[in-house]
């Protein structure tokens, strides 16, 4: 069961992503555009997904297609909403992509919730970039959904020291509970790779790190697994890592 978690997460994490690297900047997409997206992702068909990307710096509609596959593939009733967000300070307008899913594995039943706020381009009626402003994804087991709090931030500065926290809600209650926290590196998510997690019993009620940011400007992603008698959680994070202070909030 938890190598299932485990493995799943960097795959949703590519396959909800159209891509990880900024394009130059171009026209927002259109409403139409939008619901034509939401449209093909809900549809199953990846054709249809890549038919309304443009290849490009940072788009690659053969790829992209199959980390949608392969996302389908392990949640056949994955569902999309896509949404506009509100415009950033630089004055682009942002997108906010949801999914949801679940999957029947044997007597466990996997649940997934994936969210990304982007700040799409667009030309000649296609998509043609994207910058990911936010971005998190959480996959349950068990009967309930087990509550967390995820305590990382969106973003740090470059070389700056900071936590990352997850956080049970409940009290434990002599429930023997464990987990882990690890980095996903961009060619572990690109890949379906899952990062190696070392879990160890939880003596605070949560999985507590404190991190060091890179000392150039990109982004970090964090992988956490909880284990718990009432379900497991697993869910990763991606931290936006920028030079300007003024940048933290976008």
């Amino acid at each position: 069961m938890m190598s299932l978690l485990r493995s799943s997460l960097p795959a949703v994490l590519a396959a909800t992503a159209l891509s990880f690297t900024p394009a130059s900047w171009a026209a927002a997409p259109s409403a139409a555009l939008l619901l034509s997206l939401e449209t093909a992702l809900n549809s199953g068909s990846s054709s249809s997904v890549s038919g309304l990307l443009k290849a490009g710096p940072g788009l690659d509609p053969v790829q992209l297609e199959a980390r949608y596959g392969a996302l389908r593939s392990r949640f056949p009733d994955a569902r999309w909403q896509v949404s506009p967000g509100s415009p950033l300070k630089d004055g682009r307008s942002t997108v906010q992509i949801k999914v949801s899913g679940s999957r029947q594995e044997g007597p466990y039943r996997y649940r997934l919730e994936a969210e990304q706020l982007l700040a799409l381009t667009s030309g000649e009626g296609r998509l043609t970039g994207e910058e990911v402003i936010q971005e998190t994804s959480t996959l349950r087991s068990g009967s309930t959904d087990l509550p967390i709090s995820v305590l990382i931030p969106d973003a740090v500065l470059t070389g700056q020291r900071y936590d990352v926290d997850v956080v049970l809600d409940d009290p434990l209650d002599g429930a023997v509970a464990a987990g882990g926290i690890a980095a996903i590196t961009t060619a572990q998510i690109n890949q379906s790779q899952s990062p190696d997690l070392e879990l160890a019993a939880l003596g605070g009620g949560g999985v507590f790190k404190t991190v060091q940011a890179p000392f150039q400007p990109g982004s970090q992603t964090w992988a956490v697994l909880l284990v718990h008698p009432q379900g497991i959680v697993s869910t990763t994070k991606r931290v936006r890592v920028v030079a300007d202070k003024a940048a933290l909030i976008p």
